[in-house]
């Protein structure tokens, strides 16, 4: 909503999560994904408790960062193989990692707020249902691992 000068800049109002680009490794071009789901970040607790402590309980200290995996579904265009393309790259043990980001949408199409997902890879893909009554979009899924977890605003 526009304050009295017409900037929206000053205003404090949640962003709406429906507009969203996603840039995927050397491909910069934005990629139309319908959903994406798994941003998240989780460190370990680890409870200690030293052998002369007064206190008969343990402290909790923090541990190692744990991200979870991140799920993205879109669309299936013609001719395009991307996911299955990047996923088929696997071979013994090696693939190869890309950057992934994520950017949330302001109404002018600048990004507020950015994920940015290190070493990323694809862990599963699940392709579309097919059936011969549905009148609905075939959606691709893929699952994407990564080693580390960015967020930056604006």
């Amino acid at each position: 909503m526009a304050g009295k000068d017409g900037s929206t800049e000053n205003n404090i109002w949640p962003m709406p999560k429906f507009r969203f680009s996603v840039d995927w490794g050397t491909i910069k071009q934005n990629i139309a994904f319908q959903e994406v789901s798994g941003l998240e970040a989780e460190t370990q607790v680890i409870e200690y408790r030293a052998s002369n402590s007064t206190l008969f309980s343990t402290i909790k200290m923090p541990g190692i960062a744990k991200y979870g995996n991140v799920t993205m579904k879109r669309g299936i265009f013609v001719k395009d193989n991307s996911f299955w393309s990047w996923y088929s790259q696997i071979k013994m043990n090696t693939i190869k990692r890309q950057t992934v980001t994520i950017k949330l949408l302001d109404e002018n199409g600048k990004p507020t707020m950015t994920w940015t997902l290190k070493n990323a890879w694809p862990t599963k893909i699940t392709g579309t249902d097919l059936k011969s009554d549905g009148n609905e979009v075939a959606v691709d899924t893929i699952e994407i691992a990564h080693e580390g977890l960015k967020i930056s605003n604006g």
